[in-house]
């Protein structure tokens, strides 16, 4: 190649390279916020999914959020806990924020029994005093709420391995999923196995080294750390296992079926 006839590169000025640069930084916004908008409208005009289990999502979102299920199912484990506080950051307080499916007059703590579906017109009867005759587990952790807050809570009561294993449902826990309602059946969730049978889940029955109160779910109550609060029922009436998904109270309403953190 002739050196003399090659064309030598002319170097940008300033203003060159500052209009440059603007271009590319207006088109980079163009088309991303083009792809955005046409992605929210394409999602906003997608069909809504047939309320059955889970409803009042569109379509594509109920596939991710059941995409997402299927990792975080196998990411939580005895290897991967969440983080616990000491007992003296917990608070005095713990906030109370819905009562739904333990609102009943007139309702009995001391008459209370938990029901266990063992087969079909099977069921067991658990009274609390059988429940804490077996080892308690402490944990004091951040409890989360979908609405955005969190508190540390201070937790005490039976690990639901322990539970399964101590009345012999350890083959009825091999099912995809446990579901867990309020003795009045307005309140209503599903629980994937691995989450259920966390070692840091656990059938509470004492807050701040008291019993529970009423209000938030006495005689007995779930806490799940790995779950948002939705998912930790109150005043637990029965508790089922299933291949099948259990109803669930907000996924049928729209929301997440996992609702894992």
């Amino acid at each position: 190649m002739n050196l003399k006839n090659k064309k030598v590169k002319k170097e940008l000025t300033v203003d060159q390279k500052i209009n440059r640069r603007n271009f590319i930084s207006f088109a980079t916004f163009f088309v991303a916020g083009s792809t955005a908008v046409g992605g929210w409208k394409w999602l906003y005009n997608s069909p809504l999914e047939k309320t059955e289990i889970t409803g009042g999502a569109h379509k594509p979102l109920r596939r991710a959020l059941n995409k997402t299920e299927l990792f975080f199912r196998n990411f939580f484990s005895n290897n991967h806990e969440v983080k616990t506080y000491p007992k003296s950051m917990a608070v005095k307080q713990i906030r109370v924020n819905s009562d739904v499916g333990i609102n009943d007059e007139g309702f009995k703590p001391d008459l209370w029994q938990l029901n266990v579906i063992t087969g079909l017109n099977q069921a067991l009867k658990i009274s609390i005093d059988e429940i804490k005759a077996l080892p308690k587990t402490e944990i004091i952790y951040d409890f989360k709420c979908v609405e955005g807050w969190d508190q540390i809570q201070h937790w005490a009561g039976l690990r639901f391995v322990d539970f399964v294993e101590h009345f012999k449902l350890t083959e009825l826990a091999k099912k995809q999923y446990i579901g867990m309602e309020t003795p009045n059946g307005e309140y209503y969730i599903g629980l994937d196995r691995e989450s259920a049978l966390h070692p840091q889940t656990i059938l509470a029955y004492e807050m701040n080294d008291q019993p529970i109160s009423l209000e938030h779910g006495a005689p007995l109550r779930l806490i799940i750390p790995v779950k948002y609060g939705i998912k930790n029922l109150k005043r637990i009436g029965t508790i089922s296992f299933s291949d099948k998904r259990p109803r669930d109270y907000w996924a049928e309403l729209g929301y997440d079926y996992y609702s894992g953190l």
